[in-house]
């Protein structure tokens, strides 16, 4: 560690103990290549520290995290926070629409808060087509210790990270897409960047006590499939999905569509032996299967083998599902109060965003929309492009529209930044309409929104009286089924600039992806926090004179 960023650490730690801020938990993350066997086969991945999948960052609400990335790779690289929302600060949400990557052999510190949060989140590259060989990892914010938890602390609390998985490099990978063909399907699957393949000859990943009760946090991680997890001989509790206490369920097999993360409590109530974790991709016309060992302290006996059981074929049961899916209402979230205490359901709707997904070829190449608009990221960062005043100079706002309307003949399809205005403090509906025979996934950076229905066929107003307006979970990432449409609607508390996209990673790249932007109506710290002195400067806006600070 060098003495610069020794000097930051002192002095992030002398103003706590001046101001009483949160606690600080400060890291240095050197991101290499290295070389791997996620499948079996040796092939380039991206270490953090050394680590594939990463470090986990491991920390408490309302804590201070300080992270130093140094660049070690051939190519520019950023790292965003999945579902950190970020309160006020979108300077560290690590898009391509806020922040300059990392040039190869430099660094940035990212400083944030983890400000009224609790939950299972993990963090990703994204830039180019990174996130396909590593460079993500877990993180876990735990409640405070006066905030009560809506069950007994579990013995243990261990991360599942699964993902399909490419033995072709990132590089390989993106050649395809820049050359206007597609990734096609995955080569296997991968659970902690492990593919066990349930002959009981792999290590044990997890050990358990009999009698004890463990914490699993499931994230997928994934580029393009829904994956199913169930554990053999045991009744997953769901108990926390995206930062939400969940209504106690049970469940014997659990889809988790991508991007998406989940806690559920687990006994170690069986016969003390092996057992397999199995993550099984879905909605694929042949299935891919991973396992990992749970091993009980003390067992005898390997794994049962492999028994069929899967999720029904189709989205309906997987549909069902998510209906199940409920907030509890008296659970406290980061704050002491109960989650039920937000009547959600009685706040009149001020603004409706349908947003229809559309994709066709322009000049040879695939792309993907979203109301007829390609996203592409700018050399300058659409929010330093705002900062700085010359917004004009970089993208166009309200190209894409608030209604898709179909245009007559061919699909055309405008490749360009896609910016959206939302009002400071609305109460936004937004619809999500796939016209595609695909399940799709979408991530909402800067806010979490009420998930209250999907359905199949066309979305029309009438169908709000459908929606759950009492219990449905608050989270970050919603997937729709094929010829279906979801509806979330949220508060637009939190200004700056905030990315929706697409979580299948090859539609993301070819343009499934739009940036709201929250503009309070007077600048001031009170709403957002300036540009960091250490923000890395970049496109047309990188020699320019430093804009006047926001002042509160």
């Amino acid at each position: 560690m060098n003495k610069q960023i020794i000097s930051f650490v002192l002095l992030l730690l002398f103003s706590c103990l001046v101001h009483g801020e949160d606690p600080y938990l400060t890291f240095e993350w050197k991101v290499t290549y290295g070389t791997n066997s996620p499948l079996g086969i040796p092939q380039q991945v991206i270490l953090i520290n050394g680590q594939f999948p990463g470090p986990k960052i491991n920390c408490t609400s309302n804590n201070n995290i300080v992270v130093n990335v140094i660049n070690q790779l051939d190519e520019p690289f950023l790292i965003t926070w999945k579902g950190i929302q970020q309160r006020k600060n979108s300077w560290q949400d690590g898009t391509l629409g806020t922040n300059c990557p990392i040039p190869p052999g430099k660094n940035f510190t990212y400083h944030f808060q983890v400000k009224d949060q609790i939950g299972s989140y993990y963090y990703h590259p994204t830039t180019a087509l990174h996130r396909a060989v590593g460079g993500y990892g877990p993180i876990t914010i735990y409640s405070r210790a006066l905030i009560p938890v809506p069950f007994d602390t579990p013995a243990d609390d261990f991360t599942v990270l699964v993902s399909d998985w490419y033995s072709k490099s990132h590089k390989t990978l993106k050649g395809l897409l820049d050359t206007g063909r597609s990734l096609g399907r995955p080569d296997g699957i991968v659970i902690n960047g492990k593919s066990g393949k349930g002959d009981g000859k792999d290590e044990a990943m997890f050990t358990m006590v009999k009698g004890k009760t463990y914490r699993f946090r499931f994230c997928n991680v994934g580029m393009k499939d829904t994956i199913n997890v169930r554990i053999q001989g045991h009744t997953m509790k769901l108990v926390e999905m995206e930062g939400s206490h969940t209504v106690q369920n049970l469940y014997e097999l659990l889809d988790i569509h991508l991007g998406q993360c989940l806690s559920v409590l687990i006994t170690a109530d069986q016969n003390p032996k092996d057992y397999f974790i199995v993550a099984t991709s879905r909605f694929t016309k042949e299935s891919r299967v991973a396992t990992a060992t749970l091993r009980y302290a003390n067992g005898k006996g390997g794994a049962a083998p492999l028994e069929k059981k899967e999720a029904p074929e189709g989205w309906e049961w997987s549909l069902n599902q998510f209906n199940s899916f409920r907030w509890n209402l008296t659970a406290s979230s980061a704050r002491p109060n109960p989650q039920g205490s937000y009547h959600y359901g009685q706040i009149n709707i001020t603004r409706t965003i349908r947003l229809v997904s559309t994709n066709g070829v322009v000049n040879g190449k695939h792309r993907y929309a979203i109301n007829g608009v390609s996203h592409t990221d700018p050399e300058t960062p659409i929010k330093l492009a705002q900062y700085y005043g010359v917004a004009d100079k970089v993208f166009k706002y309200g190209l894409c529209k608030d209604e898709y309307i179909p245009p007559s003949g061919n699909e055309v399809i405008t490749i360009a930044p896609n910016v959206v205005n939302v009002t400071y403090r609305n109460f936004v509906e937004i619809i999500l309409e796939n016209h595609e025979k695909s399940v799709q996934s979408w991530h909402l950076d800067g806010f979490n929104f009420f998930a209250v229905a999907i359905a199949p066929g066309r979305w029309k107003p009438e169908m709000r009286q459908n929606y759950n307006l009492l219990d449905a979970v608050s989270r970050s990432t919603i997937q729709v089924y094929p010829n279906s449409w979801a509806a979330i609607i949220t508060t637009i508390d939190n200004a700056g600039l905030w990315n929706l996209r697409s979580n299948v990673l090859e539609k993301q790249y070819l343009g499934h992806q739009l940036y709201f932007s929250v503009n309070a109506p007077n600048t001031s710290l009170k709403d957002e926090y300036n540009m960091p002195d250490n923000d890395i400067l970049c496109g047309i806006i990188k020699d320019l004179p430093h804009p006047k600070p926001y002042s509160i």
